[in-house]
This record gives structure tokens, C-alpha cells and sequence, in this order.
């Protein structure tokens, strides 16, 4: 029998009641089931709640119950430990979340059968090097890093390093770096390259530069990318919508491709290019 831990949208009632369903589906099957510690009490079982450390530990999968959100947070919990991620949407229509509520017990039957593709994707490292000679991190994330500017109405200027070279200096509202997954996130609405999330890279895209150059970079997956603060005004660093820390005058934030992949279980159906198509209303001919 296998273990099965599952992550909530914590604001969600019908993420709530599909959870319910699923424990009594997989508890009747002989399965194991897991929830984190604080959303156990949201389906009425927290027989059933775990530590952080221990949620993920040896489990065979994750199931996410919400939307593209609730995915990153499932990541976050359990990709270190290799359990593949399968996403059941209940919101609205997301990248990363490809079965929906009504294919819920077949899809994750037929994931513990081993029946369903698992996708390996590429995610981020990102730590801070203070100007003092200290350090934060790393964080890791799925889709992407932000530097961005702290003050409204104002630019931050970063200098950018990449690979020890250095390259340029932006002033604008803040830098990207995403992954191929992340590339449909906040890299899109930055006019960033929609990248294949199987492909294995690192974009780097400006958000609202004032300058001449705003291309989107698409670079090798093994680039170190050095992002350093310049001037009085502070930025601030997120990692796939969280924000992690505040940066100052020196301070380098340094990203890379991370040792942990992330496994997505997907249908196998060809579910990015269906959502992209939705998402743009492209037309068949």
C-alpha cells in the first residue's frame, strides 16, 4: 500500500470537500494518508496532520487541491524528498494543475499504478550575499526568482554577472529569473519568452526597464546568474510569490539551476499547449 500526502487550498470549501472524499476513497483502498498539520483541521481530521519534516518523508505521491498556487506550495513541501506532484484544479484555469475535480480518485489510482507520465522539471536555487560578508538561503523554487523594487515611483538599478562576466546594468521596476514552468508566470505578463516547461534553461527578464535594451534572455540551465543591488535604493526578493528578504546597497543575490528536480504527474495529453491555446483563445483552422 502506498502513502499519499495531500495539500489544500486553505480558503477553498470545495478543495476541502474533495480532500474528504479522497482520504475515504484512499483509506478505503488500504492506503496511507497524510495532511499537513494546519489544514487537517479544515477536512476534520487531524488523526491525520503532520510536521513539516515529516509530511513528505517516504511518501509515494502528493495530490494539490486548488490551483497554480497550492501546486508551488506542494512543491516547496515535498519536492526534496522526489515525490511526484499530481495537481487536481478547483479554481481557475492554471498551467500546472492539469486533471480536474471529476477525475480526481481515477487519476490518482491510476498515478499509485504507475500509469501516468512524470515530468521532471527544473527549478531554482537563490541565496543572498550580504554586503557585510553574511548570507541568507538558499530558497528554492519552481518558477521563478523576482529583485524587485521596494518604493513606488521609483526605479532600483541591478547589475547583472553572468557566469563571472559581468553584462549589464538595468534600471526599471525589477529582474526575473525563471524557469521553463515558470516561464507562463511572471515572466509572461513581463513579456518573457514562453519556454517548453520539459526544456531544461534559465530566462532573465527585465521588468519595466528604462533603458534601450529589454530583451528577455534565454540561457543555458547551468548559468549562475549575480543580480547586485546598486545605490541607496532597496530591493526586495521573492521566490515564486513569497517574499524571502530585503535587499540593500551591495547585496548579491545569486541564482542557479537546483540539484532538486520537481516531478509533475500529467496526464500525457499534451496539457501545456491545451492551456496555452485556452489561455489565448488561438483558434484551430
Amino acid at each position: 500500500m502506498s502513502v499519499i500526502c495531500i495539500m489544500l487550498h486553505p480558503e477553498r470549501n470545495e478543495s476541502h470537500e474533495l480532500a474528504g472524499v479522497l482520504i475515504d476513497h484512499l483509506e478505503t483502498s488500504g492506503h496511507t494518508v497524510r495532511l499537513d498539520k494546519a489544514e487537517s483541521s479544515m477536512v476534520d481530521r487531524v488523526d491525520l496532520g503532520c510536521v513539516e519534516e515529516a509530511l513528505a518523508d517516504g511518501a509515494d505521491l502528493a495530490v494539490s487541491i486548488g490551483g497554480d498556487g497550492t501546486m508551488l506550495r506542494t512543491f516547496e513541501r515535498v519536492a526534496q524528498y522526489g515525490v511526484p506532484v499530481l495537481g487536481i484544479n478547483v479554481g481557475h484555469l492554471g498551467y500546472l494543475t492539469e486533471f480536474e475535480a471529476d477525475e480526481a480518485q481515477t487519476a490518482v489510482d491510476k498515478a499509485l499504478r504507475g500509469e501516468l507520465p512524470v515530468e521532471e522539471r527544473l527549478m531554482i536555487q537563490s541565496q543572498i550575499q550580504r554586503s557585510d560578508g553574511g548570507s541568507e538561503g538558499p530558497w528554492i523554487g519552481l518558477n521563478e526568482a523576482v529583485v524587485e523594487k521596494k518604493s513606488q515611483g521609483h526605479t532600483v538599478r541591478l547589475e547583472v554577472t553572468i557566469d563571472d562576466s559581468p553584462f549589464a546594468i538595468y534600471a526599471g521596476d525589477g529582474l526575473i529569473v525563471s524557469t521553463p514552468t515558470g516561464s507562463t508566470a511572471y515572466n509572461l505578463s513581463a513579456r518573457g519568452s514562453i519556454v517548453a516547461p520539459t526544456h531544461w534553461s534559465l530566462q532573465l527578464t527585465p521588468v519595466a526597464p528604462h533603458m534601450l535594451f529589454d530583451r528577455s534572455l534565454v540561457l543555458r540551465p547551468d548559468t549562475e546568474i549575480r543580480i547586485s543591488v546598486m545605490g541607496e535604493r532597496e530591493a526586495n526578493l521573492s521566490v515564486d510569490g513569497r517574499s524571502v528578504a530585503a535587499l540593500s546597497d551591495g547585496d548579491v543575490m545569486m541564482t542557479s539551476r537546483s540539484e532538486v528536480i520537481a516531478r509533475l504527474v500529467t496526464s500525457g495529453s499534451g496539457g501545456f499547449q491545451q492551456v496555452l491555446k485556452q489561455k489565448f483563445g488561438l483558434k484551430d483552422r
